[in-house]
């Protein structure tokens, strides 16, 4: 099935679209650097580089030489920076909101069978929830039946703690949209609007049926000790894989890649022996915190200067694997994750090779969509588009 990916990034969302069936034949992305590594990674795909807005969706479609509704999916991740939190919008045509306009401008040049947008939970609730409506209007007005959800990773196998919001619509559908079922038995507090009413919850009565859910040891216990700061070349695995998960990750892969991390100061290295696995800042000697930290109530900034726990789920993987931003210490060794083992974490598989500098690779991994998420997202939609559809 052929699909577009816009706001790409480094190529979580395609990965996964992948391993569900898809082909992407095309993808945008701003960034060079996240152009490039989605480009190393899927040789066969079209990739423009540039603003989105400086598109122009009709010679789009006439490089895409696609025939009437030969194109499945559109898919992608519009950032939502201009939208207002205290204001309500209630038109997407307002110029801060030009990256959401512009996704659904080429987006209806292309009148693919189906659309994916992907996003932060927190865009449920923007503007009264008056941004969700008018990205409904806008789909039903063109046929499209719409449905959202907000998804949670360790659903289905990812060992993160990352709840996305999914917006799917399918042209001419008079079913309900399919969301992915829960596959692995993982629960995460969910502490922001909408959680109650659109997250998949496990009914204890069926969480026996569904697998473990895959921990921060499943991802990472394979993988060669490195040093904190290290800029690694491609390492040997010093292990057999410990696991199924890690079994799936080294498919296709003789070497570890992009095993380097950011190194740490004195300080930090100092304030990292005293925190056990689990723990964090609240470990830390008081007079060896940082002055934010040293004001701060116990119950505040629960995940900075973190250790993971081997058992565990990693918190939310950011652009940055900073300590102060949250548990991204490792849990056996002195230092920060690697760009390689925040990949795991992501769901992204070895052979998958992030390029440019060691912080351009941190915020291409942040920045992605789990690919074992994308991929089980991917399968309903191929479900629907194969079903008894009109076209």
């Amino acid at each position: 099935m052929k699909t577009v990916d816009l706001f790409c990034g480094a190529g979580g969302l395609s990965c996964g679209l992948g391993m569900a069936g898809f082909e992407t034949i095309l993808a945008n992305e701003l960034k060079a650097s996240h152009a490039e590594t989605f480009q190393h990674n899927h040789p066969g795909t079209n990739v423009v580089v540039g603003d989105i807005r400086s598109l122009c969706e009709v010679d789009l479609k006439k490089k895409l030489k696609l025939e009437e509704n030969e194109l499945d999916l559109v898919a992608g991740g519009p950032p939502c920076q201009g939208f207002s939190v205290n204001a309500p919008i209630r038109d997407l045509d307002d110029e801060r909101n030009h990256l959401f306009k512009d996704f659904l401008r080429i987006a209806f040049e292309l009148m693919p069978k189906a659309i994916l947008i992907e996003n932060v939970p927190g865009i449920v609730s923007l503007g009264k929830g008056t941004v969700i409506e008018q990205i409904y209007l806008e789909l039903e007005k063109r046929g499209y039946k719409v449905d959202h959800r907000i998804l949670y990773a360790g659903h289905y196998g990812v060992p993160q703690l990352r709840f996305r919001t999914i917006i799917l619509a399918v042209k001419n559908r008079d079913k309900d949209i399919y969301f992915p079922k829960p596959e692995y038995n993982s629960t995460a507090r969910a502490n922001f609007a909408g959680a109650k009413e659109l997250c998949l919850n496990i009914l204890p009565l069926f969480s026996s049926e569904l697998k473990e859910q895959t921990t921060v040891w499943d991802a990472l216990s394979d993988l060669p000790e490195i040093e904190s700061g290290s800029v690694n070349e491609p390492m040997d695995y010093e292990k057999s894989p410990q696991g199924e998960y890690q079994k799936y990750l080294r498919v296709k892969s003789k070497k570890v890649i992009n095993h380097s991390c950011n190194g740490l100061g004195p300080v930090n290295l100092e304030r990292l022996k005293h925190i056990p696995q689990g723990g964090s800042w609240r470990d830390i000697p008081h007079e060896m915190l940082p002055k934010g930290l040293k004001r701060a109530r116990r119950s505040d900034h629960t995940k900075r200067y973190g250790r993971l726990s081997p058992n565990s789920l990693c918190s939310t993987i950011l652009t940055k694997c900073d300590p102060h931003w949250g548990s991204f210490f490792h849990p056996t060794q002195d230092r920060v994750l690697s760009v390689r083992e925040a990949g795991r974490i992501q769901s992204f598989p070895d052979h998958y090779r992030f390029i440019g500098s060691l912080q351009q690779q941190y915020e291409q991994v942040g920045n992605a969509v789990p690919p074992l998420m994308a991929k089980a997202i991917g399968k309903e939609i191929k479900k629907m588009i194969e079903e008894n559809l009109q076209w």
